[in-house]
């Protein structure tokens, strides 16, 4: 097993070794090949871009789409077209344009859902935590007048990996939007409770300036603008939903 060492070391090179890749690719490219460079989170990258990214690729098959991931901490890469960051829009030199909310909402499968008629039916070791966003369940437990709750479930790196948990049926996981908009309406998960409560960031398309003057990444621009302007599916839920 890695050392809290070597865990940093990995988290730190992965972005550079993306980097290296993505640039490899890109000068090794022949000249006709159209190229865009994505800078985007795992959990963002294959809970909505990739399994959207079909669409776009009908739009403008000539564009060949790259990943490079990291995780919101990564700071954009020279070798970015765009990148797509969860945060207050506050990045200095680059153009950041909202596309979604990130408002959170619990989930959970259907059949723990059944037991959960208020939100004062949560138990905290039940609730799954995300380790790199231990405000979330403070946030909505606060909103829902429940700040004698304390979430003690198990905790996961990343969002992907606590709403796969959830999906599992481990607990009630954190969800935000858009990680959660597929499994919502697939029914997999359900949202027990009407309560929404708003983040305190979104999710921004982030560029250069500069950017604009290419076509290849004006198309993707236009794209994922409108993309992100779909409304969610609505979501399912079970039981009677009450805010306490």
């Amino acid at each position: 097993m890695l050392t809290q060492a070597g865990r940093a070391y990995q988290s730190g090179l992965t972005p550079i070794f993306d980097a290296l890749a993505s640039l490899t690719a890109q000068v090794t490219a022949p000249a006709s090949v159209r190229v865009l460079t994505i800078g985007v989170g795992h959990t963002f990258a294959m809970r909505w871009l990739i399994p959207r990214l079909s669409a776009f690729r009908s739009e403008e098959p000539d564009i060949e789409v790259r990943f490079t991931t990291g995780g919101a901490e990564v700071p954009f890469g020279e070798d970015w077209s765009c990148g797509i960051k969860l945060g207050t829009g506050d990045w200095p030199g680059l153009v950041a344009e909202p596309l979604f909310a990130g408002d959170l909402t619990p989930v959970c499968v259907p059949r723990l859902a059944s037991g959960l008629k208020r939100p004062a039916d949560l138990k905290a070791p039940g609730l799954i935590r995300v380790t790199h966003s231990p405000e979330d369940w403070p946030i909505w437990l606060k909103a829902a007048n429940l700040t004698r709750i304390n979430a003690r479930g198990p905790e996961f790196q990343f969002y992907g990996q606590a709403l796969q948990a959830a999906v599992d049926g481990l607990g009630v996981a954190m969800g935000i939007r858009p990680y959660i908009d597929d499994d919502l309406a697939a029914g997999r998960l359900v949202a027990p409770f009407d309560l929404s409560v708003p983040k305190g960031m979104r999710w921004y398309l982030i560029y250069r300036s500069f950017q604009t003057e290419q076509r290849d990444f004006t198309a993707f621009r236009r794209w994922i603008m409108r993309a992100a302007a779909e409304p969610a599916a609505r979501p399912r839920r079970s039981g009677r939903a009450a805010r306490n």
